[in-house]
């Protein structure tokens, strides 16, 4: 069995942040100690002096398009964009094509990334207007959730009609993840604005549009549904200041039947940024005002936000550039995800502790995810070395996206990730991605 030592290094997990040695034996973390460990018969040494080890990130929202949008991005593209950006797990979401809204459309999903994905995965299983039976059959070990859409999605996955909400959320008893926003609400603002601007609507009327109203009342009777059924319900992509009151930071994870996301983009950008990145920050549900992205951060700081994710979303450069009725919302996040909050933190809005917990810890507590999240004996080696005094920037040389652009082009961070080890095996560094193996299916401990 192969063992890999990294020695001399900065460990960051669970709060503590002290100089150790981290011992990998196969897949697993064999020893974590602050004491030398003996490198007799150690086949692989990684002298970590002066870098920083953390756990890999489980980001619980991406979108990468296979099947039936590979001309955008694919499993095995966008998990190589993640493995250099720190994330060594993530969980999909069902909205390709077609829907992941079938027992058996979801298993093709989990056959593709076998094949092709570096990085450990899973897979949310779609709610519709009318697969209930199907949602239920859907095993609580093996798959990470169901994910609603109660606003922003197209045909049958648009699923805001109160009956239909009512009967998931009494009899559903996986956990419930939900985009939301109010169709009617947008609605109306659209029309509004059309015959403002004569159909010319410029980009930064998107949050005036898809407005934190909108949010809102999708959020609250997310959460009053959640409540009066005691279901499990996972709010994604906190957007607005308003919505945090929904959530309570008095209770702990472990405990709480209703949490909730922030991601990347919604903590970094404001409404000042559409002027100069247009379409490229055009989101769903839309990056708001400052005052909503210091409430969020502050948010994030006192645990009402449990835990961060990107939204990965990503679509052509032709695709994205149009005009704003014309232009899709998402864009391509998961290889700059964690340097954007590690800029944060040197910024001093976080602290990498609190990022660690978060991003890893809390993802993994969570969802039950079965020993992943943590640098611990036990566990498997998903791990990222970090060089957190290191000056480059973002260009499209180095994207490794299918899509080729990135809304953080022309960026300066001043972290890098140079290792990460996904199940014990290097699987990127010296900005290259290193192939020879594939990611693991997540396992819950539910």
């Amino acid at each position: 069995m192969k063992t890999t030592l990294i020695k001399n290094v900065t460990i960051v997990n669970e709060n503590n942040r002290f100089q150790g040695h981290v011992l990998i034996e196969g897949e697993f973390i064999k020893k974590v100690s602050k004491s030398l460990i003996s490198e007799d018969g150690v086949h692989t040494i990684i002298d970590g002096e002066g870098k920083t080890l953390i756990p890999g990130l489980i980001d619980d929202q991406v979108h990468f398009r296979e099947p039936g949008l590979t001309h955008k991005a694919n499993l095995r593209t966008e998990s190589r964009a993640a493995v250099a950006g720190g994330i060594t797990s993530f969980m999909e979401m069902p909205n390709t094509v077609p829907n992941t809204v079938t027992q058996e459309l979801l298993q093709d999903k989990y056959d593709i990334a076998a094949k092709d994905s570096i990085a450990n995965y899973s897979f949310f299983f779609g709610a519709t207007n009318d697969n209930l039976d199907e949602v239920l059959k859907t095993n609580p070990k093996e798959v990470c959730g169901v994910k609603v859409f109660m606003g922003s999605s197209t045909g049958n996955m648009l699923v805001d009609n109160r009956k239909t909400l009512e009967g998931l959320f009494s009899e559903c008893e996986l956990l419930i993840a939900t985009h939301c926003e109010d169709e009617e609400t947008i609605r109306k603002n659209l029309a509004i604005h059309t015959e403002k601007y004569n159909g010319n609507i410029p980009i930064e009327a998107h949050p005036v549009i898809r407005n934190t109203e909108a949010c809102y009342k999708s959020s609250s009777m997310a959460v009053e549904l959640a409540t009066k059924h005691n279901a499990k319900l996972h709010v994604l992509h906190i957007s607005s200041e308003k919505e945090l009151s929904l959530f309570s930071n008095k209770i702990p994870l472990k405990e709480k039947r209703i949490t909730a996301e922030a991601c990347v983009h919604h903590a970094w950008f404001s409404d000042k940024d559409y002027k100069s990145k247009g379409t490229y920050i055009k989101w769903n549900p839309a990056v708001k005002t400052e005052s909503d992205r210091a409430a969020i951060r502050e948010a994030i700081n006192n645990n009402t936000i449990d835990v961060l994710a990107s939204d990965h979303a990503p679509h052509t450069i032709e695709e994205k550039n149009n005009t704003y009725l014309t232009a899709p919302s998402g864009g391509p996040l998961v290889q700059h995800a964690l340097l954007a909050w590690l800029e944060l933190v040197k910024q001093g809005e976080f602290t990498l502790e609190h990022i660690v917990q978060k991003a890893c810890h809390d993802v993994a507590v969570l969802f039950h995810v079965s020993k992943r999240g943590y640098i611990k004996e036990g566990y498997y080696a998903d791990l990222v070395l970090l060089d957190l005094d290191t000056q480059w920037e973002v260009n499209k040389d180095n994207l490794l996206y299918k899509c080729g652009w990135s809304p953080f082009e022309g960026q300066q961070f001043t972290t890098k990730v140079e290792k990460t080890l996904v199940n014990g095996n290097i699987v990127y560094e010296n900005e290259k991605v290193i192939e020879g193996t594939t990611g693991k299916r997540l396992i819950f401990e539910r």
